[in-house]
């Protein structure tokens, strides 16, 4: 989510990787504005131009017409894959914030997407584990409430079609700290640090997807179920 690069990424290397990666468009330029304007240090949750790039490339290549993503925020996760959908491509959005989504809601209109993006405000395990339990889902982006990570996974990765159903889940690098010391000599450690680390040995344990961790911005897993 950090817009600098990565804090393992030499600067000079992240401009120069931003410079030849696929620009935000005007719409997505006044929304990363308006939600550094509205939500201050929050924005940092607003995920990477880099990520909305690779997003889009990804629900393109994945052929994706049947999405879910938890965690929408101010919308542009949402507006990078419904954007790249196949024709008649639907994306469900899950969050719990009536206030971050109505500027959601605002730029799908701009977009020219609201066709395709149902909002379903509420917890999203709830959502989740009331859908169809058929492998029907072509795409699903996690970037949510940390300690939830296990419980969406569960509920998606079963729900995703076999073969080729594609899982992204959002800040699994967490600043570097999966790998650092720091937080086990502590006795206030941070918890999110434990649970982002229980999740991804998780996911790598997983044998229903094959997963990597793709050091751009703050971690992005990428699972592609078999």
């Amino acid at each position: 989510m950090t817009k600098t690069g990565p804090p393992w990424l030499d600067p000079a290397i992240a401009a120069y990787v931003d410079a030849r990666t696929a620009p935000p468009d005007d719409v997505l330029r006044d929304l990363i504005d308006e939600t550094t304007e509205l939500t201050g240090d929050r924005s940092r949750m607003q995920i990477s131009p880099g990520q909305g790039t690779l997003l889009s490339m990804i629900t393109s290549i994945a052929g994706a017409r049947n999405a879910v993503e938890v965690g929408t925020f101010t919308g542009y996760s949402s507006i990078c894959i419904a954007r790249a959908l196949a024709p008649g491509g639907r994306l469900l959005c899950l969050d719990v914030s009536d206030e971050y989504t109505a500027v959601a809601r605002r730029y799908w209109e701009r977009a020219g997407l609201s066709d395709r993006i149902d909002l379903q405000l509420g917890p999203a395990i709830d959502t989740l584990q009331a859908m169809d339990t058929e492998p029907t889902l072509d795409l699903a982006f996690i970037d949510a409430d940390k300690p939830g990570y296990a419980g969406y996974w569960d509920e998606i990765v079963p729900r995703l079609r076999s073969p080729g159903g594609v899982a992204l889940v959002d800040n699994t690098l967490w600043s570097g700290r999966v790998v650092s010391n720091d937080d086990d000599d502590n006795a206030g450690a941070d918890s999110d640090t434990e649970v982002i680390r229980a999740f991804n040995d998780m996911v790598a344990a997983d044998d229903r997807v094959v997963s990597t961790v793709l050091p751009i911005a703050d971690g992005l897993t990428l699972a592609v179920r078999i």
